[in-house]
């Protein structure tokens, strides 16, 4: 049976360093703070905004919620982001996806100011990861989560095999690309592979971002591969399930994370720790 890796206790021990972390910069006459915009009322982004601010205020950081008519025009809305690039007191910046459809996403992040982008998705970020490890700085949450749970389990991805189902520019992309800082030799799969068990039977490490309920059967895997499930699906008895079939998988697996309690917990705190470091850095700390 397979090691259940718990995001919860991964989460929890992060946020006890985050909370240890704000107190020292409190100490210094610091005080962190996140703010997020939402636009419109799309009910799973306010639960989202709502577990972010939480998650603030158990580690003792401020936060701050700007909300906007799903009618906001980019231009406010730009002009509005520029506003908090400016305002000192603002450490970390984020805009609560998805957004409305005549607003330009990837104007909107490439607004945000870098040193203020604690979602990890500006260019000059992504660029910085794709550098390599020693670069990496604001990398997005659930990559970033991700590596927690790996480095608090003590899975080393070097010299692994790792497969990675799914290349969206938030969690795809970047874990591949971390998980290459870190000497993993990494295939990406996605909609376009013809075989993705062909890759996925060799694979030591097998990240699931594909978006698809139950997509990773047993018969996909090799025995012994540790698999991380990124995602979340509710089925018709309102349950809730992953993009691996968790039943199956887990008789198999050396390591799983469960769905809910896996990735999903980490997400908060890896955001959270990056606008810890987004304030070191903006202090010179």
């Amino acid at each position: 049976m397979a090691t259940l890796l718990n995001g919860r206790t991964v989460a929890n021990s992060l946020l006890e360093d985050i909370k240890q972390d704000v107190e020292n910069l409190n100490s210094k006459g610091v005080r962190p703070k996140l703010v997020v915009i939402l636009v419109g009322s799309d009910p799973a982004s306010s639960v989202y905004v709502r577990n972010k601010q939480k998650s603030c205020e158990t580690v003792g950081m401020l936060s701050e919620k700007h909300d906007f008519p799903e009618t906001i025009s980019q231009k406010e809305l730009l002009a509005h982001i520029e506003k908090l690039n400016k305002d000192k007191s603002v450490n970390g910046l984020i805009v609560q996806v998805p957004l409305p459809s005549h607003i330009d996403e990837d104007e909107v992040v490439n607004t945000i100011d870098p040193a203020k982008d604690v979602d990890g998705f500006h260019p000059v970020n992504v660029g910085k990861t794709a550098l390599g490890l020693e670069f990496e700085e604001l990398t997005p949450a659930t990559p970033k989560g991700i590596t927690r749970i790996l480095e608090y389990y003590q899975i080393d991805p070097s010299g692994m095999n790792a497969v990675v189902i799914g290349r969206s520019k938030n969690v795809g992309k970047p874990i591949g690309m971390m998980l290459l800082n870190r000497n993993a030799t990494v295939t990406t799969c996605h909609s376009r592979t013809k075989d993705v068990s062909s890759h996925t039977k060799t694979a030591d490490l097998v990240i699931v971002a594909v978006g698809r309920s139950e997509f990773v059967r047993s018969d996909m895997l090799k025995e012994g591969a540790v698999v991380i499930d990124v995602g979340i699906h509710r089925r018709e008895d309102s349950s809730l399930c992953g993009d691996v079939k968790f039943d199956e998988v887990e008789k198999i697996a050396l390591a799983i994370t469960p769905v809910p309690g896996g990735v999903g917990p980490m997400t908060v705190a890896a955001l959270l720790e990056n606008t810890i470091l987004a304030t070191k850095a903006q202090h010179n700390l």
